[in-house]
Formats: structure tokens, sequence, C-alpha cells
């Protein structure tokens, strides 16, 4: 990892932690889906995985859950040893998949059912229980409503209620949004925070930039690597003074002198401006940098500092490895 991602130390005792891990480590064959992955998650937090489709996101909460083996490394989840102690693990933690996974030709409340009886609740817990979960997640006069006509946004909600019906410690979400609209997506993530509240720790992945930002701490996957972890502000802080808004009468113009410039690493069109973002040593005085570049090729443009995204931290962290010489698995 290179010192311009602001990566903390990935192992550092802070108080009680729901998941630990140490050089996490899985091949398929020739292929390194997690690399030497280091990670702590501390109890009651939400933490995100963020990273694009083949990041290693899925296959590293496989691991947590123990439902893959590691090649390599360790893993504590909820004090327990992972792999070893799995299947005692799995009564405490639940899981939700970015598929639907229930059973489509049974009722809300059949499915429910069926779950609770999997996770070994009595009758008269699970009726409790099933009774609280309809009211909270708004499926009273849908109770029997077959599970397969739901809209996506309520299937969501169903798999998000059957995860928690035995009330885990410890909940894995992987990829929970990805096929809904964003009234949907809003509404799952106050869903979210009220277990997160009640004491529950979640483990969310996630290729949306605005989910990430709700994390309280997040950890950013590139190609199974972990390129950056820590609060949203922690690694939007560390970008400060190296992000710029360019505003030009030729924008794609300006993109093609940008994209040759020394210290930029990017040059991304946002509408009709430009979104530029500078290497660490760029210092102060970048902006009069960019604008000078721009005069040189005679093309007018504003330049002004922006404060730094998740965008902009990821798009970092994963080009200054590629610059050093590392290469995809």
């Amino acid at each position: 990892m290179h010192a311009e991602t602001a990566v903390p130390p990935a192992v550092r005792d802070a108080g009680p932690v729901a998941i630990r891990a140490r050089g996490l480590t899985k091949r398929f064959g020739a292929l390194t889906a997690v690399d030497h992955v280091d990670l702590q998650v501390p109890r009651g937090h939400v933490y995100g995985f963020l990273g694009p489709n083949g990041s290693g996101k899925s296959t590293t909460i496989r691991m947590l859950c123990g439902l893959l083996v590691p090649s390599e490394g360790e893993a504590e989840v909820l004090g327990l040893p992972i792999p070893e102690q799995a299947e005692v693990l799995r009564g405490r933690i639940g899981y939700m998949t970015q598929k639907f996974s229930l059973f489509e030709d049974l009722g809300v409340r059949e499915n429910l059912e069926f779950l609770a009886a999997v996770q070994g609740l009595s009758r008269a817990a699970a009726k409790r229980r099933i009774d609280q979960l309809l009211v909270q997640y708004r499926f009273e006069d849908r109770q029997k409503q077959l599970a397969g006509t739901l809209s996506g946004g309520q299937k969501q909600r169903l798999a998000l209620a059957g995860a928690v019906v035995h009330e885990p410690e410890l909940l894995f979400l992987d990829e929970p949004t990805s096929a809904v609209d964003p009234e949907s997506r809003r509404d799952f993530w106050e869903k979210l925070f009220d277990l997160a509240d009640a004491g529950t720790t979640l483990l969310v992945s996630t290729h949306y930039m605005d989910e990430a930002e709700r994390c309280h701490r997040l950890a950013i996957l590139d190609r199974g690597v972990l390129v950056a972890d820590g609060s949203p502000a922690e690694l939007t802080g560390a970008l400060a003074g190296r992000t710029l808004a360019v505003a030009a009468a030729e924008p794609r113009r300006a993109r093609q002198v940008l994209a040759a410039a020394p210290g930029v690493v990017s040059v991304a069109q946002i509408g009709n401006g430009l979104r530029v973002l500078l290497d660490g040593a760029a210092g102060a005085g970048a902006g009069a940098g960019v604008e000078a570049a721009l005069r040189q090729a005679g093309v007018a443009a504003e330049v002004v500092a922006v404060a730094p995204g998740l965008e902009d931290v990821f798009v970092s962290a994963t080009r200054s490895r590629d610059a050093h010489g590392r290469e995809a698995a």
C-alpha cells in the first residue's frame, strides 16, 4: 500500500471488535481473489466494503461467514476462530445477498416462519418475533401475499426481515440494494441504522458511493487488495487540496490537455465541467499549474479548489497502486 492512499494501520485495537482478520487470502487456482487482507470491524458499527464487481468483496464476506475456507490467513468473528467454529457462528449472524433468496411461492409470513424454524426458534418465540417484524417492515396487510409477487423494494425488506428473524449480533449484507430504486434504497438504509442503533454490527458491501458515505467506517477493495480503510471523513480529508473543478468552454479539449499534464491523476467530465484529481506531490498552488497548462494550450478555463469525495479516494487509491507496478490478480 502506498502512503498516498492514507491507509491507517489495518489492525489496531480500538475497543470491542466484531471482526478481526489478518492476512486473509483466497485463491482459486491461479486467481488470487482476496490478497492478504487485514481487517477490523468495531462492534455496533455500519462498516462498508466499497469496490467494483470482481474486487473481492463477496469472497471476503463468504470467508468471514465460514462459507469459504481461506487459502491463507486467519479470522476471528464474534470472538470465534473461523472457519473452525463456523457452525457455532451461524446462529449468531445474519446473511443477505443481492439476489432474492426466499421462496417466491410462499407467502410473506410463511417465509418468515420457515426461516425462524431453521434458526431454531420455538413456535411461541417465532410468532412473537414475526408479529414484530411484520409491523416493523410494513407487511401487516401482506402477510399472505406470495413473495414472488412483491415489488423489488418489498422483496428487499422481506429478505432483511428474514435475515434478522433470529436477532443476530452481526449482519452481513452483500450488495443488498443493487436491484432497487433510489427511494427503496434510502428506506432500506434507515432500517440498517435502526439495527445499528439497537447494537447490531453490520458489514455492507456496495459499489454505490452515496451508500459508502453513510457508513461509520469503510474499506476499499481493488482486485482483492485492501487499498484504503477509515471513516469517510478520514479518507476524504487525506486528499485535501488535491481536487479541482474546471469550467471550460471546450471541456473535451480541456480534458485532453489535462489528461497529459504532469501531476494529474485523473480527469472526469461532469456535465459541462471537469473534476481533476492531483497526485500527492502537487502541493500548494496546484490550481495555478493546471491553469497554466490550459493557458499554454490555448484553452480558456476557470479553476477552483473543491472538497474531495469518496470517488476521488477510490481513484487515488487504485491509480496509486497501478502506478507502483502492482498488477491485477
